[in-house]
């Protein structure tokens, strides 16, 4: 049975000593969620050292938002696979639709981070999503499975069970808008069904999808609710660990 997740994604948010804070709050009501359900923070690099030495113990495991694409060397600012597990991380995001719309992230780029992380140990939560425009062409399916085919299909039966692939409506992130129900699942079901033409059933079956566009408390229960969802990237109300605790606590 695939694994549920709620990951909070805290972007560019919070202070080095905010961010104990956060992190301290969510280790602290993370024993009231379902045992089956696993609980991230993706916290800024800034954070990371910190951050993990609260999370040790608990069942809240630590991520990156990004990874550099290169293993070590001269790369002024960039941070590498390696960097990221000595710091403590046993996730990264990877393919964020604000890295792909604001840094320039390729799908071939993407390719070579998750290849990366995949060899430093790192499990990988990779976005796919489509903006305003794609949705209302009615290009939504068309682009969701040319970045899904682009990217996993580089990659192995046996690494995919080191992947999550996490579904962005880009067009909800921030807005206010959420998907339905019903739109979600629908393109969920499509990653599941790309997935499959690639490595079977069972690893299709086994994958586990994220919804990730404005999820809250409000509507968590209905989207979790759905076949082929199975859990979320949470965005802002990862920002308050009762919001987080209680998106967890919908299944």
């Amino acid at each position: 049975m695939r694994k549920k997740i709620v990951a909070g994604n805290w972007k560019m948010n919070t202070t080095v000593p905010e961010g104990i804070e956060l992190a301290k709050a969510v280790v602290a009501k993370s024993a009231e969620t379902p045992a089956n359900v696993g609980l991230i923070v993706a916290a800024p690099f800034t954070h990371l050292v910190s951050v993990a030495s609260v999370l040790e113990g608990s069942k809240v495991e630590l991520a990156a938002q990004n990874c550099a694409d290169h293993e070590k060397g001269a790369y002024t600012g960039e941070v590498s696979v390696d960097m990221l597990k000595s710091a403590g991380c046993k996730w990264t995001i990877l393919g964020h639709s604000e890295r792909r719309q604001y840094y320039g992230e390729t799908d071939e780029k993407l390719v070579t981070k998750t290849k990366l992380a995949l060899g430093a140990g790192l499990g990988v939560i990779l976005c796919v999503g489509e903006n305003l425009d794609q949705r209302e062409a009615g290009k939504h399916f068309e682009v969701v499975t040319e970045q899904v085919k682009n990217v996993l299909y580089n990659f192995t039966a046996e690494e995919m069970k080191h992947i999550v692939v996490a579904y962005e409506p880009v067009w909800a992130i921030g807005t206010g808008k959420t998907a339905s129900a019903e739109q979600a699942e629908e393109i969920h079901a499509c990653i599941r069904s790309v997935l499959a033409g690639k490595f079977g059933g069972q690893v299709a079956e086994d994958t586990t999808i994220l919804y990730g566009g404005s999820c809250k408390p409000s509507n968590a229960a209905e989207l979790f609710a759905q076949k082929d969802i199975d859990g979320g990237l949470i965005g802002g109300a990862a920002l308050k660990a009762d919001d987080f605790i209680q998106i967890a606590l919908s299944y």
